[in-house]
């Protein structure tokens, strides 16, 4: 007795400095964050609506099951990381997705990143206080 294969649809999203490594599969709709409880994981109700988005803009919800090992960056970086990557992996799962998807502006990477601290002052664009005499 052979054992039904698993189709997995792989996507990666980032968002900031997060990293998110997304996996669907057919199933009842279970979403886990690095083994742990979607609500557990993103305890904000705008964390989980930010990360739940593609899922909801598409109506997939309840058909796919969704793993994700998220790392690097905070909570909203995260979240971003989640939502893009899933946007690419629903991609994958059906092509036909694509103009909502894109319409949301869900398939976009977010350039935004930190601006690096600079030598001779206290932060990136912060300068120390100045003295005229």
């Amino acid at each position: 007795m052979a054992t039904p294969k698993i189709v997995e649809f792989l996507g990666t999203g980032r968002r900031k400095t997060a990293v998110a490594r997304v996996r669907l599969a057919t199933g009842t709709g279970k979403f886990t964050v690095n083994g742990r409880a979607f609500d557990v994981y993103f305890p904000l109700d705008t964390l989980r609506s930010t990360a739940s988005q593609p899922l909801t803009v598409t109506a997939t919800g309840d058909k796919l099951d969704v793993r994700v090992n998220v790392t690097g960056g905070g909570p909203n970086g995260q979240a971003g990381a989640v939502r893009h990557g899933i946007s690419r992996a629903l991609l994958k799962f059906d092509a036909a997705l694509r103009p909502a998807l894109k319409a949301e502006g869900f398939l976009t990477r977010d350039p935004r990143m930190r601006e690096r601290k600079k030598y001779g002052q206290p932060g990136a664009r912060k300068r120390f206080q100045f003295s005229k005499r």
